[in-house]
């Protein structure tokens, strides 16, 4: 196992260039206050189960901002089409996505998903293009701290040399080379000590997705560096081992095309990925996509209004939807939850008498069970119709209907 500790303790050559002393940096006027803000506020649509914000990366960035500026935890994950393909036939990858802070969408397969089940979700929002903003922010605003963790040996302290070298918004102040091994190895105590005694603002890994993931969802209460995502290829962009595809495959999504000239052996997975992409398409897209068509052509001739009603037997508050459960209701909705959420209670969703539920009420309703989870509380269903069953497998959302017990993945939709 190999790994290099905080900044203070590397070799000058490793973070020549880079400017860790001098006055104090200058702050981003008015910061959000990200740890007081509730998931239940955040623009989520669910896309094959995954939670994903309609969101850019110039938001993104300011979000991120926001978290280092009150050291607030802040995890970070980039759904692509390998995040979506892991989710199906993993429960506690696809956890560590419902898990997240913010979930932006990297993959371009993501953003035409969402364009065909009529999702206002029309941009990726790239980790690579995540440390590249922030790193051409300069110097005027608040300088981040970065600590790199994963990569091919070598990889990483290359890509801080290359971060130091030019001064920046980022500066690098450590590097890890965990070596090939699994998460629990790379957990152990000294490693987590190591990374956190850097005192960065952002941990970005570069494990593989399914082990990069499962490492942050393992160590979560254990790490204190508040900004965490796994952001794979991007160290080595950053490093320049890798070249970025041109900013026209990337706009056409052929970037998975540039990727498998560059790096030869990936040419596995993005053939697998895409065979589940296409039988994604035949058997959970296009009839989800027709469904939510036929809905809204019947929005005409169907009254659209949707009743909540609330009862509580002291335990557990349930909630009756009653009618159809969309977007345009997600505001009364909302404030439905947040009062809930103040008793800590657990909630039951009655689906007795709704009629139908679309991706952004999906959305939010994750973030519900995300709150819950958090107060140590659980959300559940009752009264799901077979025709409301449907709605849920053709959304990849069955694991809600029995959370004690995870989804057999469907044998014809992921291909190890």
């Amino acid at each position: 196992m190999n790994f290099v500790s905080p900044a203070r303790s590397l070799p000058e050559t490793l973070y020549e260039g880079a400017d860790l002393t001098g006055p104090d940096p200058v702050r981003s006027p008015a910061p959000i206050d990200t740890a007081s803000q509730s998931d239940l506020t955040r623009t989520v649509y669910c896309v094959l189960g995954m939670p994903i914000d309609a969101i850019n990366i110039a938001t993104v960035v300011h979000r991120v901002e926001a978290a280092a500026a009150n050291r607030a935890v802040f995890l970070i994950s980039t759904p692509n089409l390998n995040f979506l393909v892991n989710s199906l036939s993993n429960p506690e990858f696809r956890e560590s996505l419902l898990d997240s802070d913010l979930c932006p969408p990297d993959g371009t397969p993501i953003v035409w998903i969402a364009r065909l089940l009529g999702l206002p979700i029309n941009e990726r929002a790239a980790g690579s293009d995540l440390l590249d903003r922030l790193q051409a922010r300069g110097t005027v605003a608040r300088r981040l701290t970065i600590f790199l963790f994963g990569g091919a040996k070598g990889v990483a302290a290359a890509a801080a040399g290359k971060l130091n070298a030019v001064p920046g918004g980022l500066i690098c102040v450590g590097t890890m080379d965990p070596g090939f091994c699994e998460v629990d190895e790379m957990s152990q105590d000294h490693i987590i000590d190591t990374v956190n005694s850097s005192g960065a603002d952002f941990l970005a890994l570069s494990l593989g997705a399914q082990k990069g993931q499962l490492w942050l969802q393992r160590n979560h209460n254990r790490l204190t560096i508040p900004i965490r995502a796994h952001l794979g290829a991007a160290i080595n962009f950053q490093a320049g081992i890798v070249k970025r595809a041109p900013p026209m495959m990337r706009a056409w999504g052929l970037e998975w095309l540039w990727r498998i000239k560059e790096e030869h052996h990936l040419w596995k997975r993005y053939r697998n990925d895409g065979f589940v992409l296409l039988r994604l398409l035949s058997t959970r897209v296009l009839p989800l996509a027709v469904m939510t068509r036929w809905h809204q052509f019947g929005r005409k001739h169907q009254p659209q209004d949707l009743l909540i009603k609330k009862s509580n037997d002291g335990q557990s508050t349930t909630i009756s939807l009653c009618g159809v459960a969309s977007e345009h209701h997600i505001p009364d909705a909302t404030s439905c939850f947040q009062q809930e959420l103040a008793g800590k209670q657990n909630i039951i969703i009655d689906l007795s008498t709704t009629r139908m539920i679309d991706a952004r009420f999906f959305g939010l309703l994750l973030m519900l069970r995300k709150e819950l989870k958090s107060r140590g509380a659980s959300l559940t269903f009752t009264g799901v119709s077979r025709a409301m069953q449907r709605i849920f497998r053709y959304s990849e959302l069955e694991f809600l209907l029995s959370p004690a017990l995870p989804t057999p993945v469907d044998s014809d939709l992921v291909r190890k």
